[in-house]
């Protein structure tokens, strides 16, 4: 898939761009993890490119996204296809993770709604998924979508990651705030520890 040229041509060093092609999607991705943020996001679904945008606008990782599924059927293959090429593309802009924080955590509110996550960029991939919708459906995106999206990324971004709604009555802040909590854990994470800038940041040596 083409994706378009940004508006931005930010001089990064840790990047990367990942296309899958299934009989099902058609997906290309592109991250730069020392961006600002930026984003152009358009899967077809549309509740799903604003939670996009709020991942890239709150992690400061520049995101450029298309996908193109089959949501004339449903959009759970949208949703999770999209989580896979993102989660690899993260893996891959990381390489050796030498010098990143590595653990992120973020206690996010957002009007009646208050969630945590907690994630460690370990190489383990592990979902603890503590978060309760209220409604089936936010317009016409199926809630339950929002839970399959951050298997994918955990899964395919080697992500051990914690969510969990503590407070919330309205679906679209819960899938908002659990979107925004992870972006700022995965900000945290990615950034570079000045105190340990040329080291693995693990006793084992490697992640």
């Amino acid at each position: 898939m083409t994706l378009p040229t940004p508006p931005f041509v930010p001089a990064l060093r840790r990047t990367a761009r990942v296309e899958r092609r299934t009989a099902e999607t058609d997906i290309a991705v592109e991250v730069a993890l020392d961006g600002t943020g930026r984003y152009d996001c358009a899967t077809g679904v549309g509740f799903f490119d604003h939670m996009l945008d709020q991942l890239a606008r709150h992690s400061l990782i520049d995101m450029t996204i298309r996908a193109d599924g089959d949501t004339h059927i449903d959009d759970h293959h949208t949703v999770e296809d999209t989580g896979i090429a993102l989660g690899q593309a993260l893996t891959q802009a990381l390489g050796s993770k030498r010098g990143i924080r590595r653990y992120g955590a973020c206690l996010l509110p957002m009007d009646d709604t208050l969630v945590r996550a907690a994630l460690d960029l370990s190489g383990r991939p592990f979902l603890v998924w503590n978060v309760e919708m209220t409604a089936p459906k936010i317009g016409q995106f199926d809630t339950e979508l929002v839970r399959e999206f951050f298997q994918a990324l955990a899964t395919h971004g080697q992500i051990t990651l914690h969510v969990e709604r503590l407070a919330g009555i309205n679906s679209h802040h819960i899938a908002e705030a659990s979107f925004k909590a992870v972006a700022r854990a995965l900000r945290e994470a990615v950034e570079p520890d000045p105190r340990r800038a040329d080291e693995i940041p693990s006793t084992k040596g490697a992640l």
